[in-house]
């Protein structure tokens, strides 16, 4: 599979300051991508930096095997482009918004037309008659995807999309990324973890300017030290979460209900000392499961520390 985005060194100072700090990252085409990390680890700069809108200090940036400095247009002639806060003209309606972006890149009547009727549908707009002044945040979040994908880019590079969003516009936005999965190559920069978890295939995740680690979703979740078990006992549940605290194979224990979810660092060692704990505070075992362990997991293993 080839890459759509490749960056080696890419370095970026203000003043004494690293923004970025030789970053290596390799997007696949095809893939819905999870830029993740926490707020000013260097996501925004290198989404800039991509876009044409800064220039980096070192390193290469190419996009569809252009480079991002010396072959800027060639770069990003394919790329839809959905900043973190979208500007609209609050008196056009989403069809008028969307045949206006379209004319922009030059698009003719009749494949205007159609697109606009295929993207106002994507984004759950088609029968929707308010000026965009009056539309909720999620209705313009999802109005700005469609409007990055009116020049049906073979790249779709989004900027905290759901960053301000409630539960819903959020929903609604995530399923619009989803819908896009194999048929254009989504770059999400985001720190909400439940979103990349959600709809991202392959993740990278930068912490103070560098990718610390980039790997399959899946294959990030299964490796490392620890995973997750979830118990349920007849009573006492609290005090149970106590004692397992207590464990020095167990971190992390929490109540969620009547079922305690806890980290452990050796899955033999807990299964055999699960039972014991139960048996020596007089409880019953209703079950015991292995459980995934989580993005939040393998997040604060590799970033960790004071933001």
């Amino acid at each position: 599979m080839s890459n759509v985005i490749e960056l080696r060194g890419l370095t970026k100072t203000f003043g004494d300051f690293r923004a970025l700090d030789g970053v290596d990252l390799d997007v696949p085409e095809g893939s819905v991508f999870g830029f993740l990390g926490p707020n000013g680890a260097g996501k925004t700069t290198t989404l800039r930096i991509l876009t044409g809108l800064a220039n980096q200090t070192a390193g290469t940036a190419t996009i569809f095997g252009h480079d991002t400095q010396t072959e800027g247009r060639l770069a990003r002639a394919d790329m839809g482009f959905l900043p973190d806060v979208p500007g609209y003209y609050s008196w056009m309606t989403a069809g008028e918004f969307l045949r206006f972006s379209g004319r922009l890149f030059g698009l003719s009547d009749g494949p205007l037309a159609a697109r606009v009727e295929s993207l106002l549908d994507l984004a759950g707009l088609t029968d929707v008659d308010t000026k965009v002044g009056g539309f909720s945040r999620g209705m313009k979040q999802r109005l700005g995807v469609a409007q990055a994908l009116i020049n049906a880019p073979r790249l779709l590079m989004l900027d905290e999309p759901t960053s301000a969003l409630d539960p819903m516009g959020r929903k609604d936005v995530l399923e619009m990324i989803g819908a896009l999965k194999g048929k254009t190559t989504v770059f999400f920069s985001t720190h909400i973890l439940n979103d990349v978890e959600r709809v991202c295939d392959n993740i990278a995740v930068l912490d103070r300017g560098r990718v610390v680690r980039q790997a399959p979703i899946g294959e990030l979740k299964s490796e490392g030290v620890g995973c997750r078990i979830a118990v349920e006992v007849t009573a006492d549940t609290e005090g149970f979460v106590g004692a397992l605290n207590g464990e020095e194979w167990a971190s992390e224990c929490t109540v969620d209900g009547a079922r305690i979810h806890c980290l452990v660092s050796d899955l033999d060692v807990a299964r055999l000392r699960v039972p014991a704990l139960v048996a020596e505070r007089g409880v019953g075992l209703v079950r015991m499961a292995d459980e995934e362990r989580t993005l939040e997991d393998v997040f604060v293993g590799l970033v960790g520390g004071e933001q």
